[in-house]
């Protein structure tokens, strides 16, 4: 049974609001992002809603240097966004979820 269009090659799509993992390579990078108790703890407060650094980082413990590199291998395979919005002293970077869903596709997507 094959998948249809975009599903029909590896690599990592949002539809939705879900995330469709497709291929070996790109399940594990998806599930390398999810391997973190830091990581897995900024998407459980953003699931309520969107945060910014600042508040991250109080809520996890950690610096906001440390958030922003948690943030930013969440970004790089499509879970999470980050957006600018101006605050009262500058700029705010403000992340919230891009999916609700995710969908790991174990079989090949050739075959049919």
């Amino acid at each position: 049974m094959g998948l249809n269009p975009p599903f029909d090659k590896e690599g990592i799509y949002t539809v939705d609001g879900k995330l469709h993992v497709i291929g070996p390579r790109y399940i594990a990078m998806v599930a390398n992002a999810l391997a973190n108790e830091t990581r897995a703890r900024i998407l459980r407060y953003i699931a309520k809603k969107p945060a910014d650094l600042d508040e991250l980082s109080h809520i996890v413990g950690q610096s906001k240097a440390n958030i922003s590199s948690q943030i930013r291998k969440l970004e790089n395979v499509n879970i999470v966004r980050a957006k600018y919005v101006p605050g009262t002293r500058g700029i705010r970077k403000v992340v919230e979820l891009n999916v609700n869903q995710i969908i790991f596709h174990i079989a090949d997507p050739e075959k049919k």
